[in-house]
């Protein structure tokens, strides 16, 4: 399973448990945080975090697969899971709405050293 296959199984499972906006995002041109950033949206706190516990246990029985670590759990409106090579984020509509990384990462370019300056 190579790394598109891979979000693609993440953006599958998370729409299959009813996220909202389901985005995969290559960043790896643009930084080397990861190859793809995958954003989805919650409905409600429970919601998000059913939504990072459905991702995570479903990668670690079905693909063997579990992230290097997890931020935001406690707080439930920001859910980083940081897979290496694929970082997922889980918001609330409000946060997804305000951080609107989507924006930020497709919108942003590489510049190169001729154009820096």
């Amino acid at each position: 399973m190579n790394i598109e296959q891979t979000a693609e199984i993440m953006k599958t499972i998370l729409e299959d448990k009813k996220a909202l906006d389901v985005e995969v995002i290559p960043v790896g041109q643009k930084t080397t945080l990861a190859d793809f950033f995958i954003i989805a949206t919650g409905g409600s706190l429970p919601h998000i975090r059913a939504l990072a516990d459905e991702l995570q246990l479903q990668m670690k029985t079905k693909h063997g697969l579990q992230p290097d670590h997890v931020e935001g759990y406690d707080g439930g409106r920001w859910i980083l899971l940081d897979y290496l090579d694929i970082v997922v984020h889980v918001f609330h509509q409000e946060d997804r709405e305000y951080y609107s990384l989507e924006k930020l990462w497709e919108g942003r370019r590489h510049r190169s050293p001729e154009t820096d300056g």
